[in-house]
């Protein structure tokens, strides 16, 4: 490391901290204040602050190795999340979440079930899931964090008392950033995570550009033609993945056959099954969500959740093809070198090539960015999971009469408590890819059913969403138990094979459980009050099967009319993720010099655009402020 790269990194770490410390004052009101910014936040810098926290370092490295290996197509890779999630918040979830007027997803679930026993038990099982999925993440972001810096900073961190390691490198790096951004997320709550989250966001847009300007001036086309063929820049596929590699370049052919995601008709299938019912169940219960409620109208809302999409893809993507470009010029020869690439960590590709292949100065900035969007992603999870503890369990159910001083300062305890037990998660994770996974698969599958339905059918109550949502949970644990012990089974047997199932494919089956789970709660136990339920159904108007509250509402107002937008707001949906994908696929194809393909990809953009413009936009501006 050069010392102008470390002074960069330097400089950009003392003025973050610095900024979220002094402004973190704003934040000492109220809990409103310290979780949601007093809905005083302009949209555009909560949607800005939305996209920040999104870039993340470890999603970023990921990312990275599927385009390397998978070519263009490997976007769809990103429906696991699922990413057009992001599509329909913007096209009516954000407006119905925003209409509650309250701090966190489980308070807004007793608007839904109300307040008896059963509100009650879906109200503590949705923040219990807040909390459980926050801990997941920073242990996602510890395992990602800590192998990027090791790689790229030359400094060995090991800690080691006698012949005992007590911390590797990768650990104390992790650690070491944590406590750090931890520090002014605490301090500052919302306030300073926003303000902080608009200067990563910059910084991160500015390393995006500087690399793909840096690649496009180094590589040639010849270079980059060389290397990947047809199939890698092909989007379409069948139901089996062909050969993406020339002869040349045969062992990263064979390492996809080994991925686990040859059948690729198979996971495209799963996903879009899986992103369907994820993605109208809503955003989890985390920093997403806390944007929507923060900003200050149902209006805004809906317009930051659609700056988010706008704003997010195409910086981002233009700095990961940047990488992989120099990547597959660089480091694809040395790789093929060792034929025998099965069980290849492409995670490190891309501190590898920052490390190696990247000039002073850009690298600084570039190593600023990533480090960036690190913390801004990691300080959004920080601030949105103790909400759910200090204002769902201990405040509702403990201690209800308390001063504002109180609340914050046990929000502070518990962030670091919260922080604590990622920390302690991510020691016992294999990888960021099987952290991934079990985010996107396992945990999330556990938390479609109940969220789904909570929509679409009232007779859906607040005992069926907490036995969906436990049974979910419960699953979900004991694959994450199954993926991290695999080498502890002996081949042959029931749990070998359960355990080398790919998450993904278990969706179903936890889907299934969580159903059931919903069912019957929902049948054994009566009817959520129906003066909750016409509450609810008066103020978010959701589409579904709502036609008892219905009548019973239109037999007291006869002006009173249903929504009937649900084919505009799927039709909007498909534009939409049409609209998003043209935004991810523009970068890559315009940095591997594709222009016939680039010039497609923004006539679909700029087309998508301007139905959008009709179809949405115009509706949004006639929601009263």
């Amino acid at each position: 490391m050069d010392s102008i790269d470390v002074s960069i990194i330097v400089l950009y770490i003392v003025i973050t901290i610095g900024i979220g410390v002094w402004i973190s004052r704003k934040a000492s009101k109220g809990l409103d204040d310290y979780f949601l910014g007093g809905n005083s936040i302009k949209w555009y810098y909560l949607g800005l602050s939305n996209g920040s926290g999104m870039f993340d370092v470890s999603g970023t490295a990921w990312m990275v190795g599927v385009l390397f290996l998978y070519g263009a197509k490997s976007f769809m890779f990103m429906w696991l999340w699922p990413i057009w999630n992001q599509i329909f918040v913007m096209m009516f979830l954000a407006v119905w979440i925003r209409k509650s007027n309250t701090m966190t997803g489980s308070e807004w679930i007793l608007t839904r079930f109300g307040n008896d026993r059963a509100g009650k038990a879906s109200h503590i099982i949705v923040a219990v899931f807040a909390i459980i999925s926050t801990i997941g993440f920073i242990a996602y972001f510890f395992e990602g964090i800590g192998k990027f810096m090791t790689i790229i900073l030359p400094w060995d961190l090991a800690l080691h008392f006698g012949d005992l390691s007590i911390l590797t490198s990768e650990q104390s790096y992790a650690l070491l950033i944590i406590f750090l951004t931890t520090v002014y997320t605490i301090k500052g709550g919302m306030f300073s995570v926003v303000a902080t989250e608009v200067l990563q966001y910059g910084i991160m847009v500015v390393a995006g550009l500087l690399v793909a300007g840096y690649t496009l001036i180094n590589y040639t086309d010849v270079q980059i033609n060389s290397v990947i063929t047809e199939e890698w820049r092909n989007v379409f596929f069948s139901w089996e993945l062909g050969a993406h590699w020339g002869n040349k370049y045969q062992a990263f052919n064979n390492l996809i056959d080994t991925e686990g995601y040859k059948m690729f008709g198979a996971l495209i299938g799963m996903s879009l099954f899986k992103g369907f019912f994820a993605s109208i169940a809503g955003p989890t219960p985390s920093y997403d969500l806390q944007r929507i409620l923060s900003t200050k109208s149902v209006k805004e809302a809906a317009y930051m959740s659609g700056f988010t999409n706008l704003i997010l893809f195409i910086p981002r993507y233009l700095l990961i093809a940047g990488i992989v470009v120099i990547a597959l010029v660089t480091l694809a020869p040395e790789m093929i070198a060792n034929p025998d690439l099965s069980g290849a960590d492409l995670e490190i590709i891309m501190p590898k090539v920052i490390n190696l292949h990247i000039p002073v100065g850009i690298k600084g900035l570039l190593l600023a960015g990533l480090l960036a969007a690190f913390m801004s992603t990691f300080s959004a999870f920080v601030n949105a999971g103790p909400a759910y503890i200090v204002n769902d369990l201990y405040k509702k159910y403990f201690k209800p009469d308390a001063p504002n001083e109180h609340y914050i300062k046990m929000s502070q305890i518990a962030s670091f408590i919260v922080v604590g037990l990622g920390v302690f998660m991510g020691f016992f994770a294999d990888s960021i890819n099987s952290l991934t996974l079990w985010i996107t698969s396992a945990l999330f599958g556990g938390y479609v059913a109940a969220n789904f339905l909570k929509w679409i059918w009232w007779r859906f109550n607040g005992w069926g969403y907490f036995w969906g949502m436990s049974s979910g949970l419960i699953v979900a644990s004991l694959q994450f138990v199954l993926d991290q012990n695999k080498g502890n089974f002996t081949p042959g047997t029931m749990l070998y094979d359960l355990s080398e199932v790919q998450a993904i494919y278990l969706f179903p089956i936890i889907l299934g459980f969580s159903t059931l789970g919903c069912i019957l709660g929902t049948f054994l136990s009566k009817p959520t009050d129906i003066e909750v339920l016409k509450s609810f159904y008066t103020n978010v108007r959701p589409w579904g099967w709502w036609k008892p509250v219905y009548k019973l509402l239109k037999t007291k107002d006869q002006t009173f009319e249903k929504n009937k937008d649900f084919g505009k707001d799927m039709l909007n949906c498909v534009i939409g993720i049409v609209w998003q994908s043209s935004m991810i696929l523009l970068p890559i194809y315009f940095i591997i010099r594709d222009y016939p393909k680039a010039i497609v990809a923004l006539v679909v953009f700029i087309v998508t655009s301007a139905i959008l413009k009709f179809t949405w936009l115009d509706k949004v501006r006639k929601i009263p402020n």
